[in-house]
């Protein structure tokens, strides 16, 4: 049996993706300093599986604990979700991201150098190609000077990523995501951040719960057709499977370069104003929302060309904007 080593692997997208895993029969083992995420959510992946992963609470940056987790475990493979996520905030903690999201991978990839290991999964961004001249995004469009401190580590990370490889044997695969969304179909595990949420689906959640007054909407002046900004919105749970295939990529050594990126989406915009008339029709309720000024580090639209994830990968999306926005609300409800 394969062992697969999540950081992050209690944080949305992560659990999300130790699921689908342990359903594929890898063994797993989880890193996470539970800096944004719950202990509980180790329960809630062992109820929906039958089995409890392996957990370390591992504070990551701590180069020398990073040295210790890799001497006393022996692995096949890294899917690397660690790292702090938020566009806005990034801004204004430009420092603690580039020591969190750089040195972090660096501490990983350095490891995996010394013992040899091989299978590396990056957690990209769809933010690495800044504002974007056309749409949809293919992965041939040009790295521009990224919006936010958030895109700039993604975009260094991939730099990174890319010269490990080469120099040191290390197969890897960034998955550039658009915007994950909803939660699994057991809703025993799905987003919940702590604090203020920065993504717009738990704040339209928990607008809709009570939990905040209101929605704010940032900017309706962009060049759409409804003057908010556009992104591609893709369930978690098909992105967890699509980090499923690339790992089977690179452990069936289908890979064709060293480094190599996809972009994971569904190939479809909406804005936010679509989202939040979709959830209200979905969920058969009305949002409370008032437009703001635009928020720093914001882009037009993004949404994704998934034409060589859909070949390259064998994967391609089977959840709609429905199924997500329904599974967040189910989410949501069964929060205390």
């Amino acid at each position: 049996m394969r062992k697969i080593l999540v950081t992050g692997g209690l944080g949305f997208i992560g659990s999300h993706t130790v699921v689908e895993l342990q359903n594929e029969g890898f063994e797993v083992v989880i890193i996470d300093d539970l800096s944004n995420t719950s202990i509980k959510v180790l329960d809630s992946i062992t109820e929906i599986t039958g089995k409890k992963p392996d957990f370390h609470q591992i504070d990551l940056r701590i180069k020398n604990d990073v040295k210790t987790f890799f001497d006393n475990n022996k692995i096949d493979g890294v899917i690397h979700f660690a790292a702090f996520k938020a566009v806005g905030e990034s801004m204004h903690k430009p420092l603690d991201y580039y020591e969190n999201n750089l040195s972090v991978l660096v501490y990983l990839l350095q490891e995996m150098r010394n013992r040899k290991l091989n299978n590396f999964i990056f957690s990209s961004s769809c933010t690495v190609y800044g504002q974007v001249d056309e749409l949809p995004i293919t992965e041939k469009a040009p790295v521009k000077t990224a919006e936010s401190v958030y895109g700039n580590t993604k975009q260094i990370g991939e730099e990174i990523l890319k010269d490990a490889s080469k120099a040191h044997n290390i197969n890897s695969i960034a998955l550039r995501y658009f915007n994950p969304i909803g939660a699994h179909e057991s809703v025993k595990i799905g987003e919940l951040p702590l604090g203020v949420p920065q993504n717009l689906i738990p704040f339209i959640t928990q607008t809709a719960a009570g939990i905040r007054a209101e929605l704010s909407v940032f900017g309706d002046d962009y060049d759409t057709n409804d003057g908010t900004a556009i992104r591609d919105y893709i369930h978690v749970v098909d992105l967890a499977k699509a980090h499923i295939a690339a790992l089977n990529r690179l452990l069936n050594k289908k890979n064709k370069e060293s480094f190599e990126y996809f972009n994971v989406g569904t190939g479809k915009g909406s804005s936010v104003l679509e989202i939040i008339n979709a959830f209200e029709r979905v969920n058969n309720l009305k949002l409370n929302y008032k437009i703001v000024g635009r928020r720093e580090g914001d882009i037009t639209a993004a949404f994704a060309d998934t034409t060589i994830a859909n070949k390259e990968l064998n994967w391609k999306t089977e959840k709609s904007l429905d199924d997500a926005l329904e599974s967040a609300w189910r989410w949501q409800l069964e929060q205390d």
